[in-house]
């Protein structure tokens, strides 16, 4: 976990996205932490602005119904696969213990940090795994940092593959939806690391809750480069619709069944 990161773990869910935005305005000044400390009272004025509603009431509305209509979305779904949910958690504490959810910290709308949950699919010790891998294989750090996954990832425990393979992991995301962090249809959670790589996108991703589901998913997903990701992302919030994201719904259904993309 780089510097930024681990601040913007330890920073409170409001002003996350502070730390991101020290990263960007900070990154070719000094490193002096004391400096560094000083940074987010700026950087958060301008988060304070952009959090500032588009369009005044109406715009307000429109996101609380599509908040609560998402919220209900999950409580049906959770009840509906719940039986399912419950035999993937057997199953994953049957074959390597407890933990059977992972969280990891993403940036959610208005730069709320919050843990996107999902089923465990990698040996408990991946973190060290990672960087072992990243230490010793050039290869393998290269594509890190440029796709920031691993085709091939040892990490990945037998039944985690087949989770990802299928898109089971990410059921446990149906719980970020109900507590107002994700939506069913959305950009791609990604971490504080990744927000600066955004650019001006950056801007876009902050404005929405990142989905459960999205064009990217429904677009090549693993087979695409992650500016195309970036590019896909941009795309849907410039024209997102209640239309766009039942034509989306549908759309992942196909792909999950087919598998097109997953790894």
């Amino acid at each position: 976990m780089s510097f930024y990161e681990a601040v913007a773990v330890a920073t409170p869910p409001n002003e996350c996205c502070t730390a991101a935005l020290a990263q960007e305005l900070h990154s070719k000044t000094s490193s002096n932490v004391k400096e560094f400390q000083m940074v987010p009272t700026a950087a958060h004025e301008l988060l304070l602005a952009m959090r500032r509603p588009k369009s005044g009431r109406s715009h307000a509305l429109t996101e609380q119904f599509n908040l609560r209509m998402n919220q209900l979305a999950a409580a049906v779904l959770l009840l509906l696969l719940g039986p399912l949910m419950l035999v993937i958690a057997v199953m994953i504490m049957r074959k390597d213990g407890a933990p059977v959810l992972f969280g990891h910290y993403r940036v959610g709308h208005q730069g709320r940090l919050f843990r996107c949950l999902k089923f465990r699919s990698m040996f408990r010790n991946s973190e060290q795994m990672l960087s072992d891998i990243l230490a010793t294989d050039p290869a393998a750090r290269a594509e890190w940092e440029r796709d920031q996954k691993l085709t091939n990832d040892p990490r990945i425990t037998p039944i985690g593959n087949f989770l990802r393979r299928t898109s089971l992991d990410e059921l446990p995301q149906l719980i970020n939806v109900l507590r107002g962090e994700m939506s069913l249809v959305g950009p791609r959670p990604i971490t504080v690391g990744e927000l600066t790589r955004y650019g001006r996108v950056r801007w876009h991703y902050l404005s929405v809750r990142p989905g459960m589901t999205g064009l990217w998913q429904v677009s090549g997903r693993n087979n695409t480069s992650y500016a195309e990701r970036v590019a896909l992302d941009e795309a849907y919030i410039d024209s997102r619709s209640l239309m766009g994201d039942i034509t989306i719904l549908f759309k992942t259904v196909k792909v999950v069944l087919a598998r097109d993309g997953a790894r």
